[in-house]
Order: C-alpha cells, then sequence, then structure tokens
C-alpha cells in the first residue's frame, strides 16, 4: 500500500526492515528512490529531529561513486525519513548468508570500494560509526571487479550518530553493533576517523573467513575480547594481506591506517590474490558434524536453522537480510544499547575467551571430539610404547641365546684323565 513521505515522494513498498527503520522503494520527481524511513519513537523525539535537520547539509554534501547519495531529509508529522539513490542490488550480508565466506580477490576489492569511500567522507568531516556488511550495498548493474565483484556503496551515513543523542544515551551506555565496535568505543572515548577503519577491517576479516575476529556469544563477551584478545591468524591468508588487517585491528587508534592509504594497499594486494579459493576454516567454537544424523547446533537459536542433510542453505548467526518482515537478530542490531564494562570486567576474563580459528574438519579445543582423540592417541602411544618394549624383550632374549650356541663342545678325547 503506497504512502506519502512529505509533499515530493511516495512510497510503494518495502524493501527491507533494520532496528533503525524500514527501507521502501520510493518514487519523487526525478525518478525511483529508495527511502528510509526511521522508527516512529525516533520520530517522536524533538531533539533528535533537530539535531536530523542540523546534520542535513554534511549529509546532502557526501557526493562519491562509493556512497549511497542522500538526495533529501523529510520531516513532516511523524515521518523522519532519508531519501536516497535506488541502488539495484543487495547488502552484503545476503550475500554472506548464501556464501558463508568470499574468495579473497573479490572480498578485497569489495573492500577497497568501502575503504574509498571512508576516505571521501572522512575529508569531509563525517565519521560513519556503523560499517557492516548490512550497510554495504552491491551494485548488480554495475560492472564487475577484480575477483567478478560488484561495485560496493557504503550507505547509512549519519544515522548511528543522530540516534546517539545525549538525552537518548548517557556515558554509561555504547550505541553500535558489539562484533564490529572498535576497542576505543568499548572504553568509553569519543568515536573518530579510527573507528571506522577498525570496522572496515572486521568485515574483511569476516568476508575471508566466514565469522568476525572477536564475535560469538553475549555482547558482553564480544565487547572484552575487543579490548583484551589479539586477533588470531587465518590459516592460508597471505601474509601481506594479514599483515595489512593486524595494523587496521591494532587497539590503539593511532596504529591504524587511513582509508586512503588502506584502499591503495588492498588494491596493490589484488594481483597476488587471482585465482585463489575461499578460505577453508573452521568458525571457533563450531563443531564438523561427524555423522548424517548429527544434530545441527544451529537449530533451535535464534537465528539459526537446521542444515545437515536436508541440504538447506545454513542462516549465519545475525543476519539481518533485506526482505519483507525480515527479523533482525538482537546481536547485530545497527544501534543495540550495550552497558559499557567497567574497569575490572575489561581486565579479567581474557584467558579462555580467544577464538583461534582452526583448519576446517579439526576438532575444537576442549571438545567432546577433541577429548576423543585425545584418548585414541594416548591409547596408540601406549600400544605402540608396549610393541616396543615386547620388540627390544624379543630382541634382547635372541641376543642371549646366539651368545650361549658360540660356545664350542667339549672335547671327550682331549678331557683331563681320571684322578686315581
Amino acid at each position: 500500500m503506497a504512502r506519502k513521505i512529505g509533499s515530493r515522494y511516495t512510497a510503494h513498498q518495502v524493501l527491507g526492515r533494520g532496528s533503525a527503520g524500514t527501507v521502501w522503494l520510493g518514487e519523487g520527481p526525478d525518478g525511483p528512490v529508495a527511502v528510509k524511513l526511521l522508527r516512529e519513537d525516533l520520530a517522536s523525539d524533538q531533539e533528535l529531529v533537530g539535531r536530523f535537520v542540523q546534520e542535513r547539509t554534511a549529509l546532502l554534501g557526501l557526493d562519491h561513486p562509493h556512497i549511497v547519495s542522500v538526495h533529501d531529509l523529510v520531516v513532516d508529522g511523524n515521518d523522519l525519513a532519508l531519501v536516497m539513490d535506488l541502488v539495484r542490488g543487495t547488502d552484503l550480508r545476503t550475500r554472506l548468508d548464501r556464501e558463508r565466506r568470499m574468495a579473497p580477490e573479490a572480498a578485497v576489492a569489495i573492500v577497497a570500494d568501502v575503504a574509498d569511500a571512508l576516505a571521501a567522507a572522512h575529508a569531509a568531516g563525517v565519521v560513519h560509526r556503523d560499517v557492516k556488511p548490512e550497510n554495504v550495498l552491491l551494485d548488480m548493474q554495475g560492472p564487475l571487479g577484480p575477483g567478478g565483484a560488484h561495485p560496493a556503496l557504503l550507505t547509512d551515513f549519519g544515522v548511528a550518530k543522530l540516534i546517539d543523542t545525549p538525552r537518548r544515551t548517557r556515558a554509561t551506555k555504547i550505541i553500535g553493533t558489539p562484533d564490529y565496535l572498535a576497542p576505543e568505543i568499548v572504553e568509553g572515548l569519543p568515536p573518530r576517523a579510527a573507528v571506522d577503519i577498525y570496522a572496515l577491517a572486521t568485515v574483511l576479516y569476516e568476508l575471508l573467513a566466514g565469522f568476525t575476529p572477536f564475535g560469538g556469544g553475549h555482547p558482553g563477551a564480544v565487547l572484552r575480547r575487543h579490548v583484551t584478545e589479539t586477533v588470531a591468524p587465518l590459516p592460508g591468508i597471505p601474509d601481506e594481506l594479514w599483515q595489512l588487517l593486524v595494523q587496521c585491528l591494532a587497539k590503539a587508534p593511532a596504529s591504524r591506517l587511513r582509508a586512503s592509504e588502506l584502499a591503495a594497499r588492498l588494491r596493490e594486494q589484488l594481483p597476488s590474490l587471482a585465482g585463489m579459493p575461499p578460505l577453508d576454516v573452521d568458525e571457533p567454537g563450531s563443531e564438523p558434524e561427524e555423522d548424517e544424523g548429527a544434530e545441527d547446533p544451529a537449530e533451535g537459536t535464534e537465528g539459526g536453522t537446521a542444515a545437515g542433510a536436508r541440504g538447506e542453505p545454513r542462516v549465519r548467526r545475525g543476519a539481518v537480510p533485506l526482505v519483507p518482515g525480515a527479523k533482525p537478530d538482537s546481536n547485530r542490531d545497527t544501534h543495540t544499547s550495550m552497558r559499557v564494562p567497567g574497569p575490572d570486567e575489561l581486565a579479567g576474563g581474557a584467558r579462555g575467551t580467544a577464538r583461534v580459528p582452526r583448519a576446517a574438519g579439526a576438532p575444537r579445543p576442549g571438545s567432546a571430539r577433541n577429548r576423543a582423540m585425545a584418548r585414541r592417541r594416548r591409547l596408540t602411544l601406549g600400544a605402540a610404547a608396549l610393541v616396543l618394549v615386547a620388540a627390544v624383550g624379543l630382541g634382547a632374549w635372541a641376543a642371549l641365546s646366539d651368545d650361549e650356541g658360540d660356545v664350542p663342545p667339549q672335547d671327550s678325547n682331549n678331557s683331563a684323565p681320571a684322578v686315581p
């Protein structure tokens, strides 16, 4: 059912839903547009509406081939909307849900496009603050790039900043998506351009591995890992690309590259990545199924469905697909409100929370399968030791037998005369 958005736009159908609002296919004076209609509770916040209007100039001024341009901001009654370019394609989260991980060449090409977009935004003094796959759109009508990658466009600039108003959040709250939050945000520092670099490096890690480096479990555990854990290496990743990732995931913001530097360095990697297949690694904490009837660990959990023998695609944790009626996962909401962990919580608990990627098929440390394999190894080593001991014993017995057989027999003709 169509609805009017202001006096110039008409929204015809829902394209997708997120935690901040709903995206509609709309029509304006110059043709089709995408209209992001923010939630009604946000539209009723007069302080937020004032801030929304103040941000108008900055948002309308972002013009770059890899940024979804904002054409207009509408404040009309209970409607608070951003009118944007309509991108004919899908979002990066949807592609990850379908493919789980991408070939390194395509992943790096997409992230390089996003880095270019961030470079333009940062030069204009705008920090995105919510870089993640849901906010990267793939233009299916654009020319294919390296590895068959579609052009990537970054969207939702300014939404996190608009919602993060002093009245809605206090110093004890964090606004953001846990998996992609830079350590300095967790520690309560103001977000600068470096937080976008950290989030983008996390996205690249996820495109390569199929999971984020510090995600999984309760949001509080995720926040702690960002502050205390060191990113674990990915088996099979080229060393130069890995060093680039490590630098951009540094805990200290000053150690990270600028967006323009990251884009240039990533494109330098593309020739060496041509033809490289996706990495073959297992997510930390996951167990490969040992038999066809094994229970799927995702079954019965929020955002997860059974895959297994039925051949159905597994819905990844936290998927927020751009389809009508989609239910967002609370762990991936754009504006999840979380308590800032205290210093004692951030200082402790690091041991045991590390999530080390494993080669495909390798058991998870401490799992039942890992313990069973360890028992089998001990039994095998014990049996080998027994065989070795038996072999040594037999060898010694044989050697002694040979020594006894070498004693010459006594000659009866040479025997000593009997004593009378």
